[in-house]
């Protein structure tokens, strides 16, 4: 696909999204332990290794959101840098956005991590927001306890559209995967867990990008 016609039909799709929700929330207990305020921008940039050969960090990402600061700096996910606010965010690790730009552009092989954050780039400040905020579930602290509980609740996010949790058995266990918009390509799994624990902010990683809209 055309990338300039992606980042068309991503705006247009984001316009439409309705807002639905239902969020949540790890139950407070009485006594326990007030939640840190350390941001989940904090603990991306904490890592200084830039791109690199690690498919399981946030190289791509952590541009990603730096990029939309800088030439939006009020923009919606400023709030990552706001560690007192309460959310829960499916981070795509690296990997998740080179089977992005891989699946969009039709390319026999994965691009590595600069090449698909430029690709990403290509699709423009405004839809690389609109991405971003699909993956923040504002209001909420939900933890891999509440998640793994939480099979079919309706996640309303920061861009305004939802997510479903969809939990399934496997042999470890249980599995969360999270329905997006996107009908025909395979949703998201969860692949670690309580990122940035302890803190009213927490993120748990994800192996796909979230698609706001039905991609072809």
């Amino acid at each position: 696909m055309n990338i300039a016609r992606l980042a068309a039909r991503l705006a247009v799709g984001a316009t439409a999204a309705a807002v639905a929700t239902t969020a949540v929330a790890a139950p407070a207990q009485a006594g326990a332990k007030q939640p840190g305020t350390r941001s989940l921008a904090a603990v991306l940039t904490a890592d200084k290794s830039g791109f690199d050969r690690n498919a399981r960090d946030f190289d791509v990402l952590t541009k990603a959101v730096l990029t939309v600061l800088q030439a939006k700096p009020d923009s919606p996910v400023k709030v990552l840098t706001d560690g007192t606010v309460a959310l829960t965010a499916f981070v795509p690790n690296d990997y998740a956005f080179r089977e992005l730009v891989r699946d969009i552009t039709h390319a026999r092989k994965l691009p590595g991590e600069k090449a698909a954050f430029d690709a990403v780039a290509g699709l423009g400040v405004d839809t690389v927001e609109d991405v971003l905020l699909y993956h923040v579930v504002p209001g909420a602290t939900i933890d891999r306890r509440a998640a793994l509980k939480a099979d079919g609740a309706e996640l309303s996010t920061a861009l305004g559209a939802t997510v479903e949790v969809d939990v399934r058995k496997c042999w470890y266990g249980k599995q969360v995967r999270l329905v997006d918009a996107d009908t025909d390509d395979r949703d998201a799994r969860v692949v670690r867990y309580d990122i940035n624990k302890g803190n009213k902010q927490i993120a748990h990683a994800v192996d796909r990008v979230l698609r706001p809209i039905d991609l072809p």
